[in-house]
């Protein structure tokens, strides 16, 4: 285990800044830095970082923690994985106690299949450098096809010997497990037991994820037999997803956020060619098509997407499909087209680096103009033709979110295309209408089967039980809690935010915030089982001589309490800096006057409480019969009433009864 020395410096050099900042595009606004949400689809960034604090929060799924919390969430590690991936960030060197052989074993499990992908990819690159076979097969062909040492380093790339299983054997002679192997794809075993490595015969193209690490492998032969196929590549497992892998994107993130642009290619020799004229905000769709989880990935570094696809006829049709995709996730879209015959690849090699700069600069074009020239090319002079590509344009601008930058292409479109704006924008209402109606009635249809189980499988002909109905006082407690819970929130917020701050308030001097307001809750009891947590943790250690402070509750390990804190901690509003810069209106804050902010948190919870008080005393009234026991609940309604008042002349209420 890693001892707590290390740990401590570890969550001390973390920037929550930097480790959220290389997987996603942060922009400032007021104190806090924004962006869209990794953890969940978004078009509007509701993921909020605060570099004060050293949190992230999402307002949108709820997620939020520290620098180590998001490196767990977003890679799926283990607490000392994550760790670890801070350490190596920040160049710490690790101390670790002696793990038992369980600990051992759930932690090296995942990490194994890394291990045995990385390995691989060194044996690939030797082979392909050291190798009279990979010299002489592998490199021979990457440089005959134009391609640069320094890049071909850059990438990994490497050679498979065409030797049944020279890798496999290579990797357990080393002390790997077959069985981790055989789990990432890179060996094989056939019906008849024999192991044979994957990829034997191609040059090899590894595919490394969001922090460089190797999770799988694309493979191209080099042979002409038209039964083998072209390319190979690495089967799912525990660490490659491919929907949810852009190649080339850990090259590429840091330029594609520094230019607000990213190219999208289709093919890893596409990459590397781009990267070979100096252009690096360049990915590829990994061997696979285009896939909404690859679209949201470039959209936590750019809203900008420019295509690089095929110039024949193929290419086209898959820059289509994949431009519907793109535009139904807010993304902004510029195609570019080669000429015929070409891809990236083929026509940076034929004109070179920097005519290919400058033909990328020149030929880029808006997703409407692209698309009509390149459909009405094949409808000619045919009106029906004419009329179903139009609106298969309006199709693509329905699918954008943005009803601004719709209807600017509704201009444009209806500009190019020599149709009244009033017809374009009536059947783009039309689609949209249609859309709208076609979700609704899907989640009424999930959400009536979702809540009413008498609709969703249950065959009892009579209906819900009768206890359903009965039970009251369970629904009154549960009433009461909710109505609490806002008030309970505060008084923790107020007790994170400020509990360490020393006041001197009427007669109480050098007094701790916290204290005072656990001395003033002393009679209160929190409803809600996690707020009652918070509070009984504060108590213990407040008589141990430390008060907590807001740190402490967000790096709990403890999930509900930590993930309570960072929500009480956060929010998504911000005063603007204009009330004061443009219109010179001062707005005051809680701070300025803590000891109104406390006793105001304290009064409208204990005001709260007092009314559920006097519901319970003339409820008892209503059933008590004896006289002697009614004078005493009278007594103690009193002097609830008295207490209630004090309360109300401090908030400024008025009691009606």
């Amino acid at each position: 285990m890693i001892n707590r020395e290390t740990i401590d410096k570890i969550m001390d050099t973390a920037r929550i800044e930097e480790v959220v900042g290389d997987f996603v595009h942060l922009k400032k606004r007021g104190t806090s830095l924004i962006g869209n949400c990794p953890f969940h689809g978004e078009k509007t960034p509701s993921f909020h970082v605060s570099v004060t604090k050293g949190i992230y929060k999402c307002f949108g799924c709820g997620k939020g923690g520290d620098s180590v919390r998001f490196i767990m969430d977003h890679e799926k590690y283990n607490y000392p994985e994550a760790l670890k991936f801070l350490a190596n960030k920040y160049n710490i060197e690790v101390e670790e106690t002696e793990l038992t052989p369980q600990d051992t074993e759930a932690q090296n499990a995942k990490e194994s299949l890394y291990i045995v992908s990385q390995f691989a990819a060194a044996f690939f690159v030797k082979q392909l450098w050291e190798t009279d076979e990979g010299r002489g097969i592998g490199l021979s062909y990457f440089k005959e096809r134009g391609f640069r040492e320094d890049i071909l380093k850059k990438f990994e790339v490497g050679y498979s010997p065409d030797v049944w299983d020279a890798m496999t054997q290579n990797a357990i002679n080393s002390g790997h497990k077959l069985e981790f192997l055989e789990q990432t794809g890179l060996s094989i075993k056939n019906d008849n037991g024999k192991i044979y490595d994957r990829f034997r015969g191609r040059v090899m193209f590894p595919i490394h994820n969001f922090t460089g690490r190797v999770i799988g492998f694309g493979g191209r032969t080099l042979k002409t037999d038209k039964n083998v196929p072209k390319y190979v590549n690495s089967p799912e497992s525990e660490i490659y997803h491919k929907s949810n892998v852009l190649y080339g994107l850990f090259h590429a993130k840091k330029a594609i956020r520094d230019l607000d642009n990213c190219y999208l290619a289709e093919g890893y020799a596409d990459v590397l060619s781009v990267h070979q004229a100096g252009i690096e905000n360049v990915v590829a769709s990994s061997g696979t098509s285009l896939t909404v989880e690859q679209i949201k990935l470039i959209g936590r570094f750019t809203q900008n997407v420019t295509i690089l696809f095929d110039g024949d006829a193929a290419g086209i049709k898959a820059s289509l499909r994949g431009l519907d995709m793109i535009l139904e996730e807010g993304l902004n879209v510029k195609i570019v087209s080669f000429p015929d015959g070409h891809d990236p690849d083929s026509y940076m090699h034929h004109v070179g680096a920097g005519a290919f700069k400058t033909y990328l600069e020149n030929n880029r074009k808006d997703f409407i103009l692209y698309k009509a020239n390149v459909l009405l090319k094949d409808a000619g002079d045919d009106p029906i033709k004419r009329a179903g590509i139009i609106r298969d344009i309006v199709e693509s601008i329905a699918k954008i979110p943005d009803q601004i930058k719709a209807s600017v292409f509704i201009r444009e479109c209806s500009s190019l295309l020599e149709i009244e704006e009033k017809i374009l924008l009536s059947e783009l209402n039309k689609m949209r209408s249609a859309k709208s109606k076609k979700s609704f009635e899907s989640n009424q249809r999930a959400s009536t089967s979702n809540n009413n189980p008498y609709l969703s499988g249950s065959t009892d002909p009579l209906g819900p039980p009768d206890d359903l109905w009965d039970d009251n006082a369970g629904l009154a407690e549960q009433n009461a809690v909710n109505e609490d819970e806002p008030q309970e929130q505060e008084i923790l917020r107020l007790m994170l935010a400020y509990g360490n701050i020393m006041v001197s308030w009427d007669q109480n001097e050098n007094l701790y915030i916290g204290s005072f307001i656990l001395q003033n809750l002393s009679d209160v009891v929190f409803k809600r089982s996690l707020h009652d947590k918070i509070i009984k943790h504060y108590w213990d250690k407040a008589e141990k001589g430390y008060l907590p402070t807001e740190k402490d509750f967000i790096q709990n390990p403890d999930r509900e309490i930590s993930e309570l804190a960072i929500t009480l901690s956060t929010s998504k509003y911000q005063l603007s800096e204009n009330w004061l810069k443009k219109h010179l209106i001062y707005v005051k804050d809680e701070t300025m006057d803590l000891k109104k902010t406390i006793l105001g948190g304290i009064y409208h919870l204990k005001k709260n409480k007092i009314e559920l008080i006097k519901k319970g005393i003339l409820s008892e009234l209503k059933s008590e019969k004896d006289p002697t026991a009614q004078e005493d609940l009278m007594v103690r309604y009193s002097n609830i009433k008295r207490v209630e008042k004090i309360i109300a002349d401090f908030l400024g209420i008025n009691i009606l009864e």
